[in-house]
């Protein structure tokens, strides 16, 4: 889809800056306040607070009175599909994908790393992401061409960095430990491959590592294990500042049922990093 055959999103954009005032106003005043922390997994634990839950129902409730028409999806409740016709062109091409703290381990951690995360869709794709820290006040906005990153009152157009190479990139993954984390065993001994080839690694930053590669601040992401109320927000932000992403084997998100993710800040990175992982994906082939 080009720039050209995604209609104007100009009114889309003004209303994920007040869905996502409607989130602050449930998750702020629970940050940092011993909010109650709820199992949603039941036999491993998988958090949700209170603060998730209202801040997504305040969501829903404001795009339902705005875009009645619009589906929605999101992390704690799920597929609300739009009232509209499903003719090219017509507004039920369009879905809002919410996840109200992306990171709700760091959220009742006290850490300020947890997102919220505002995605659009059109016609089954990305078009447009807000990516917000609401404690530290930082917002990203992507759309086809363009991120802009937003604090207080300065607002800059983003750009990724211009590393090509693995040996001088920054790269990070929310958790790197196999089976406990986000990894299955193969998975994580392909980021710890890819970590020992890089200049540097970090950990745990949850959505705000894609924020800060959109930033020019990381240059590669990978995980695994994402859904697309993860991941949606993500991928306007990241282009927009000129960066790749895609599954493990350069397709399209979505293309897998492991919801694995690559972000690169360059195309040449992302094609030796792709290379790589298929390099290690044969080696564990063979090695079975």
């Amino acid at each position: 889809m080009t720039r050209e055959t995604i209609p104007d999103l100009k009114d889309f954009r003004a209303l994920a800056l007040r869905l996502n005032e409607a989130a602050s106003a449930e998750t702020l005043p629970r940050f940092r306040n011993k909010t109650e922390v709820f199992n949603k997994a039941g036999i491993w634990f998988d958090p949700v607070t209170q603060a998730d839950r209202e801040a997504e129902r305040a969501m829903r409730r404001m795009i339902r009175m705005v875009f009645p028409k619009h589906a929605i999806l999101g992390e704690e409740f799920g597929e609300e599909p739009g009232d509209g016709h499903h003719e090219a062109g017509t507004v039920s091409d369009w879905r809002w994908v919410l996840d109200p703290i992306d990171g709700t381990r760091a959220f009742v951690c006290g850490v300020a790393s947890w997102m919220t995360l505002i995605g659009l869709e059109y016609k089954g794709e990305p078009v447009m992401g807000l990516i917000e820290q609401p404690f530290t006040g930082e917002s990203w906005l992507g759309v086809p061409g363009e991120t802009i990153y937003r604090r207080n009152d300065e607002a800059i157009k983003c750009e990724t960095s211009d590393v090509t190479s693995l040996d001088r990139a920054r790269v990070t993954t929310t958790d790197p430990r196999a089976i406990d984390g986000y990894f299955d065993k193969s998975e994580a001994e392909v980021f710890s491959q890819l970590g020992r080839k890089s200049r540097l690694a970090r950990f745990s930053l949850d959505a705000y590592a894609y924020a800060l590669l959109a930033l020019g601040e990381l240059d590669v992401v990978l995980e695994a294990g994402l859904a697309r109320y993860d991941y949606a927000a993500l991928i306007p932000v990241v282009e927009g500042a000129g960066g790749v992403v895609t599954n493990w084997r350069g397709e399209p998100m979505g293309s897998d049922a492991r919801g694995e993710i690559l972000a690169c800040a360059t195309p040449q990175l992302h094609e030796e990093t792709l290379a790589l992982i298929a390099d290690i994906r044969e080696q564990q082939g063979a090695a079975t």
